[in-house]
């Protein structure tokens, strides 16, 4: 009599199992289509983001401090640097940003730290004193001529 009774309650929690599922044969199931139900707020902040995003074109990356000047004759100082290292290192760019009261002297436009880090090593016996800065800087790059790196980038 057990034995039945064991019988008759898998029986039952086996079909009302594959009731749960709702698979009806023929039935309208529409395949690949996602609503989400949620706040309007987030939707406008959402819509706020890609905006902001179009409208600012600008890429993390970093930039080499060389120098941070101030003084009377610092500015002068900064761009005859900028252009010392723009004949020692032809091909990379150099910048000059006033920062009150300083006149800051950065160099590179890097994609990584790592990237930065190297280019500080040849720099750092020219130019002691010089730090790896975060940035983010205008996108000033011509995107046809990137090239990716290997299949895995596309």
């Amino acid at each position: 009599m057990k034995k039945n009774q064991l019988v008759l309650i898998l029986l039952v929690l086996t079909s009302s199992v594959c009731l749960a599922q709702g698979y009806r044969p023929g039935g309208n199931r529409s395949r690949g289509q996602v609503q989400i139900v949620g706040d309007v707020a987030v939707n406008q902040l959402v819509q706020r983001h890609i905006e902001l995003n179009e409208r600012v074109r600008t890429i993390p990356g970093y930039r080499i401090q060389v120098a941070s000047l101030s003084g009377t004759s610092s500015k002068n100082r900064a761009f005859d640097m900028k252009e010392r290292i723009h004949a020692s290192y032809p091909g990379v760019e150099a910048y000059v940003v006033f920062d009150e009261p300083n006149f800051k002297v950065k160099v590179g436009d890097f994609r990584t730290r790592l990237e930065a880090y190297v280019f500080l090593q040849h720099i750092r016996g020219e130019f002691p004193g010089t730090i790896i800065r975060d940035n983010i800087y205008p996108t000033q790059i011509n995107w046809d001529e990137m090239v990716p790196e290997s299949e895995d980038d596309i």
